[in-house]
């Protein structure tokens, strides 16, 4: 049964493909507007982090953010069907680059390009996957997280991948991945949500102490690679997306891997802030509290 209801939400998703993107883009938020009435444990998820990461909102600007975040996340979700099956025209009608870093420039040296959940994550990640093949002949590799439905699994694999990124499990080893960087491919790492106590410390993120992968730390410092800040920001009036590449970051790694882990939060930071609802706070973020902290879900 699992299998049937696997294979129509695929063909919904490439139905959506077809149509029309503002469309599809307000069909997303409509579906988000009705689920949000619903009463759900993911909308009390979403709740208790604004509540927690924004303490001098009051109650009906955290009820009005919750709202907007759920009608960005399915928007995202239904966005998928565009961007996980369209051509590379669409692609680049649907997706702008905004290059500040020069990129290019980096390819042979190792290097990492580290993001976060804002709601054009896929629409970015699948574009610069385009970027980099269009200007220095290779896609570059993205680590992601193995879905349990093997079925659903298999469909993003391919999705993702499409125009050439060399999709890498996060349970793949170390040395496999090292063995990217060091042949100079870029490597997109999302790290900002709490993967469990393995190779994350408590930092700050929004001033509570959030379990955080520390993973671009060392990967920074056992590869020697330089490490690109980069978020994908939704347009306005459903024109799109535009994907930012930010300049390497100065003096990285720093003196320790705690305050590199501070530093990647600080920049997660300063992307959400102008669009607090376009990120997923859908998530379990805190997930995992320091000894003594209380479970906020």
């Amino acid at each position: 049964m699992s299998r049937i209801f696997t294979w129509l939400g695929i063909g919904l998703l490439t139905v959506l493909g077809k149509l029309p993107y503002p469309f599809v883009a307000r069909f997303g938020e409509a579906l988000g507007s009705i689920l949000f009435m619903i009463p759900n444990p993911r909308r009390e998820v979403v709740r208790a982090n604004l509540r927690l990461c924004f303490p001098d909102k009051t109650d009906a600007e955290i009820e009005a953010m919750s709202r907007e975040t759920y009608r960005k996340v399915f928007r995202s979700f239904a966005e998928g069907g565009i961007f996980w099956t369209c051509n590379e025209k669409k692609m680049r009608q649907l997706v702008q680059i905004n290059d500040q870093g020069n990129l290019p420039s980096l390819d042979g040296s190792p290097h990492i390009l580290v993001t976060l959940h804002l709601s054009g994550l896929e629409a970015g990640a699948i574009r610069l996957t385009m970027h980099l093949r269009d200007t220095v002949g290779r896609s570059g590799a993205s680590l992601y997280t193995v879905q349990k439905n093997a079925l659903f699994d298999d469909f993003l694999k391919v999705a993702r991948g499409r125009f050439g990124a060399n999709m890498i499990s996060r349970n793949d080893s170390v040395r496999n991945i090292l063995r990217v960087l060091k042949k100079g491919e870029a490597l997109q790492l999302i790290s900002d949500m709490d993967f469990g106590e393995r190779d994350s410390e408590f930092v700050p993120f929004f001033g509570v102490e959030a379990l955080t992968l520390t993973s671009v730390s060392r990967l920074a410092r056992l590869a020697g690679a330089k490490v690109v800040p980069i978020y994908t920001e939704q347009l306005p009036d459903y024109k799109g997306y535009v994907l930012h590449i930010l300049p390497p970051w100065d003096d990285y790694p720093g003196e320790s891997v705690t305050d590199d882990t501070r530093r990647m939060n600080a920049f997660f930071e300063d992307a959400i802030r102008p669009r607090v609802p376009d990120y997923y706070w859908v998530h379990k973020r805190f997930k995992h509290r320091p000894p003594g902290e209380p479970d906020i879900y």
